[in-house]
């Protein structure tokens, strides 16, 4: 039996890429957008060490609906072992993060080129939070 892919939606992009799951999302994400990335984001984590990548530089607004599925991500990336890569470089979205103390567990790579692994620089999973940075979830 296999698994229907997640309905489409006009807020998010999805492909496969340098063996990592891309998420891009678009627009203004707030719990209406956030509901519908759901599924997409489980097909993406809910497999053996899942190397997801989220990129938000199309995005125009994120509430916090849209930090809590970022949450929920990263914690379900993590127990797979597996990983999950923020892409931003929006200020106001980085100031939420900031004001969330997120900026340490997710850690912002400013560009999908740079969150994506170069064959000449080892990948780092950013699995280890740092010291005394808080955690989601």
């Amino acid at each position: 039996m296999t698994q229907r892919p997640p309905p489409l939606t006009r807020h998010l992009r999805t492909y496969r890429t340098h063996g990592h799951t891309v998420l891009e999302f678009h627009g203004e994400i707030d719990m209406v957008a956030a509901t519908e990335f759901i599924p997409h984001l489980d097909a993406a984590i809910h497999r053996p060490e899942p190397l997801v990548v989220i990129d938000l530089t199309p995005v125009t607004f994120l509430d916090c609906s849209g930090l809590g599925l970022l949450c929920r991500a990263h914690h379900h990336a993590l127990l797979r072992h597996g990983s999950m890569r923020l892409v931003c470089d929006h200020p106001p979205t980085l100031r939420l993060l900031h004001l969330a103390r997120l900026t340490s567990v997710f850690r912002p790579i400013p560009t999908l080129h740079d969150a994506l692994p170069d064959p000449m620089r080892p990948f780092r999973s950013g699995r280890t939070p740092e010291p005394g940075s808080s955690t989601c979830g």
